[in-house]
């Protein structure tokens, strides 16, 4: 209900905003001076594992919110998250806004958790199929419809050699243990990054500040709900996809902005009085 918010003054680094992005800042720089000086990876332990993976832990749910990967990951979430979200705070008030960006972040973690886990089962699946009856052909196939261009080379030289004899138990015992290797490397590959949260933070904008503005790249004016249709669109589109060597988590980022909507209508959220 908008009587339980606490706006705030039209301020530009408000209390919540403003202590994420120094959390962010601060974990940014940890992440290399933990690993280059100590040797401690903290993505080992904060990043987001899967479901189905070892390494995976519950509170990975929050903290891989505030991990990132280059100082071009990180600008872009810091950068998105003051503009888009010193807004929402100003109007909600600290504590709704915090709920607002954690319970979004969580909930695209699980979402996109849940579209990995389907994916890892069946491409286990895939892998016991080939493992239990492995041939050349097979291997072919697998290569055919689970190896991304990145990998192929090493596969390829595998299936090279066994092509060249067939009787080769090396090559074959080889196909496996590298098909294997794939599907480990796959299955512990984590995900860092804000960008859950941001989703449902610019979902949240471009509905109650529907007509505000938006230039793309500081140059292509574009109203909000509009950004914010296309922008769904596009992630919609390259999570199907599923194109090879794409590391994008688009399915968290459209998980942040159904979270975001459904928290919107629950809290039954209105637009500001004084919208445009």
């Amino acid at each position: 209900m908008m009587n339980n918010f606490s706006p705030l003054s039209n301020t530009v680094f408000p209390p919540v905003v403003k202590n994420l992005l120094i959390i962010n800042g601060i974990m940014f720089l940890a992440t290399y001076v933990f690993g280059n000086s100590l040797g401690i990876n903290l993505n080992q332990y904060l990043a987001l594992y899967a479901f189905n993976s070892d390494s995976f832990r519950i509170w990975q749910l929050v903290t891989h919110l505030f991990m990132h990967g280059d100082m071009w990951h990180i600008f872009g979430n810091m950068l998105a998250l003051w503009m888009f979200g010193a807004s929402l705070e100003n109007l909600w008030g600290s504590k709704r806004f915090l709920n607002y960006y954690i319970l979004t972040g969580i909930g695209a973690a699980i979402f996109h958790l849940s579209i990995r886990t389907i994916e890892l089962n069946k491409a286990a699946d895939k892998l016991n199929t080939y493992t239990s009856a492995p041939s050349i052909q097979h291997f072919e196939d697998y290569i055919n419809q689970q190896v991304t261009a990145i990998y192929q080379p090493d596969f390829l030289k595998v299936l090279s050699i066994w092509e060249a004899n067939p009787n080769n138990i090396e090559a074959k015992n080889n196909s496996i243990a590298i098909a294997t290797e794939l599907y480990q490397t796959d299955l512990n590959s984590p995900t860092i990054g804000a960008s859950g949260a941001v989703f449902g933070i610019l979902l949240a904008f471009g509905m109650l500040f529907p007509n505000v503005m938006i230039y793309v790249y500081f140059f292509l004016p574009i109203k909000a709900k509009y950004f914010v249709i296309l922008y769904s669109a596009f992630e919609l589109f390259n999570g199907f996809a599923n194109n090879p060597g794409d590391n994008v988590a688009h399915f968290a980022h459209l998980g942040g902005m159904i979270i975001g909507f459904l928290l919107i209508k629950i809290w039954k959220i209105k637009r500001p009085d004084n919208f445009f």
